[in-house]
């Protein structure tokens, strides 16, 4: 789904340098889609906004329309949640802002998101001037965290660190790592991806050198302490 309002001249928001015009919301309930959609078009004049509901989608608009001026992210999808979203579409979307704007507010999923590289963490449940209001900071280069929240900068570096770990990994090997969290032996692992066990085996060792644990199990806490999967 996508909208192309027409705004007035010069009303688009700068940030960092650049005008934002093309806005995409990665939101997998249409009615808060299209409210969003609505009220960023509106506040801002933004020349097109477009709505996907997954991050395959996602990708998927990336490749064939280009990167957006700004994006705009649920954390819980059909095909992702968690920080992994963040990281994914953080890669593919390079120099445009994050935001995540989700229900989950706990100080861990908001250090965890400010970490992976995001812009701002909104609440869903922000009134509809302070979310324009925070929108516009975000947009103007500021950083904007739910109410009661502080940008600790030593959380958000640990958190840093982590996420450029789980940001080199593979497709293949996040799908491996999020089966190891969910308690999934080798052999299992094998049957889901459809791949030899010893293939499995191979990304393992990728996945301990490049997050620098040294077995399975260090590696699902450290998946879970980054919230890479959600909680």
């Amino acid at each position: 789904m996508e909208h192309r309002p027409v705004g007035e001249a010069g009303s688009s928001v700068r940030d960092f340098g650049h005008v934002v015009r093309d806005v995409l919301i990665v939101e997998d309930h249409p009615l808060m889609c299209e409210a969003l959609s609505m009220t960023l078009a509106t506040a801002f004049g933004l020349a097109r906004v477009r709505c996907v509901t997954s991050l395959a989608a996602a990708e998927a608009s990336i490749r064939t329309d280009g990167v957006p001026d700004a994006v705009v992210l649920d954390l819980n999808l059909p095909d992702v949640k968690g920080v992994e979203g963040v990281i994914s579409l953080k890669a593919r979307a390079l120099g445009a802002p994050l935001t995540v704007i989700s229900a989950e507010v706990s100080a861990d999923m908001v250090s965890a998101v400010m970490g992976a590289g995001a812009c701002g963490y909104i609440s869903k449940s922000l009134p509809h001037d302070e979310m324009v209001d925070a929108f516009r900071r975000m947009w103007n280069g500021e950083t904007v965290l739910p109410e009661g929240h502080e940008d600790d900068a030593d959380s958000s570096g640990e958190m840093a660190v982590l996420a450029q770990g789980f940001s080199s990994l593979t497709p293949q090997q996040l799908n491996i790592l999020r089966l190891i969290c969910q308690g999934r032996p080798n052999k299992i692992i094998s049957y889901e991806l459809s791949i030899a066990e010893a293939t499995v085996k191979t990304h393992i060792a990728a996945i301990m050198s490049k997050i620098n644990v040294s077995n399975r199990t260090q590696a699902a806490l450290l998946a879970n302490r980054a919230k890479l999967f959600g909680r």
